[in-house]
């Protein structure tokens, strides 16, 4: 078996942040159990990130922008709004529900911006809101750029985020 590159480790630890960020929070996950899980030893973690609020960065701008692309994609070549966005529906279903994890950590992050900024750090809330920017504009312009249509959208996504992760979507959340 070939020698796995710095990037391909760092993707592993990415990865394995977002599945146990995605269970116990910022607070509640330790960096030993994300090496655990990547099966690397903690200072080997430390050579890939700095620290633990860099591990959580890096999962969550994976998890915002894995929901991002599953938009971008679903739209590309629908040929109106409405196709547009019946496509990325069907599409943000099908990613909390195979991937229930990318959902979770985004909520994680959400959960997380309170307490960072109460403690004076920006950081997580600069994440999530570039986030929450560059998904807004991938929808908005399939959608027609209608703030309206695009609220609409994001409106239904978030009760249906909210029903997915207490467990009431089947196949969905935890």
């Amino acid at each position: 078996m070939g020698r796995v590159s710095a990037q391909e480790r760092r993707e592993s630890v990415i990865r394995a942040a977002i599945a146990e960020f995605a269970i116990a929070g910022y607070h509640g996950t330790s960096t030993a159990a994300i090496a655990r899980r990547v099966g690397v030893t903690q200072p080997h973690l430390f050579r890939l990130f700095p620290d633990k609020k860099a591990i959580f960065v890096a999962a969550l701008t994976r998890s915002t922008e894995d929901t991002r692309l599953a938009f971008e994609r679903a739209a590309d070549g629908a040929e109106d709004g409405e196709r547009a966005l019946q496509a990325m529906t069907d599409a943000y279903v099908r990613l909390i529900s195979t991937r229930p994890e990318t959902l979770m950590m985004q909520m994680q992050g959400y959960v997380t911006v309170a307490a960072a900024e109460a403690q004076g750090d920006d950081l997580i809330g600069e994440v999530v809101r570039a986030g929450w920017m560059r998904i807004w504009e991938t929808v908005h312009l399939p959608l027609g750029a209608d703030a309206e249509e695009t609220a609409r959208f994001f409106a239904c996504g978030m009760l249906g985020n909210a029903l997915a992760a207490m467990g009431i979507l089947p196949n969905a959340g935890r």
